[in-house]
C-alpha cells in the first residue's frame, strides 16, 4: 500500500521541478525574442567589435548540465555586421580550442541574409581542460549582431532544436 503513495509522491516532486522549463524571453534594447529553458540572469558587458566598444546585452542560464546564453549588441554600422559575426565565431571556437566545426546557414525570422549567418556545432575544451560540446548561432539585423550558444558535456539535439527555432526578431 505504501508503494503507490510513494510512487505518486516521487512523480509529483518531479513534475514540480522540470529540468527544462521553456519560456519566451526578450533581449533588452533589441526586438530579439528567444526561448530559454530556465529563468535567465541578465547583464551587460562592453567588448571591442568592429573597431569600437560595443555593449552586449546578455541573457544566460544553466540547467540540466548545460549553459544557454544569448548575447546581442549594436555595432553601429550595418555594413560591418558580417565581419563582426565572422570574428565572433572565430574567437568563440578559439576560446574553446575547437579542432573543427560543422556549420550550416542560419536565418531566423527578421534577420538579414548574410553569408556569416551560421549555426555551428563544435567540440573542444573548457578552461579547466574538460571536454565540452557547443552549438552556436550567429546572425544580424542591420547593425544588431547576435550570438546564441549552448555549452554542455553533450548537447541534446531536441534541446538545441527548441532553443534555436525560438530565435527571431519581431
Amino acid at each position: 500500500m505504501l508503494r503507490p503513495v510513494f510512487a505518486a509522491a516521487v512523480l509529483g516532486l518531479a513534475a514540480c521541478s522540470p529540468t527544462l522549463n521553456w519560456r519566451e524571453v526578450r533581449a533588452e534594447s533589441t526586438p530579439l525574442k528567444a526561448m530559454l529553458p530556465c529563468k535567465p540572469d541578465k547583464g551587460s558587458r562592453t567588448v571591442p567589435m568592429a573597431g569600437r566598444q560595443v555593449q552586449l546585452q546578455v541573457l544566460a542560464c544553466d540547467t540540466g548540465g548545460a549553459t544557454f546564453a544569448i548575447l546581442a549588441g549594436d555595432v553601429g554600422d550595418p555594413l560591418r555586421s558580417g565581419e563582426v559575426l565572422a570574428q565572433w565565431r572565430a574567437a568563440t571556437l578559439a576560446n574553446m580550442r575547437a579542432a573543427a566545426a560543422q556549420e550550416r546557414p542560419f536565418l531566423p525570422a527578421g534577420a538579414v541574409a548574410l553569408p556569416q549567418s551560421l549555426r555551428i556545432t563544435a567540440a573542444g575544451q573548457r578552461a579547466d581542460g574538460s571536454k565540452v560540446e557547443s552549438q552556436a548561432a550567429y546572425f544580424a539585423r542591420g547593425s544588431q549582431v547576435v550570438q546564441a550558444v549552448i555549452y554542455a558535456d553533450r548537447v541534446a539535439p531536441e534541446t538545441a532544436e527548441v532553443f534555436f527555432s525560438g530565435l527571431g526578431f519581431e
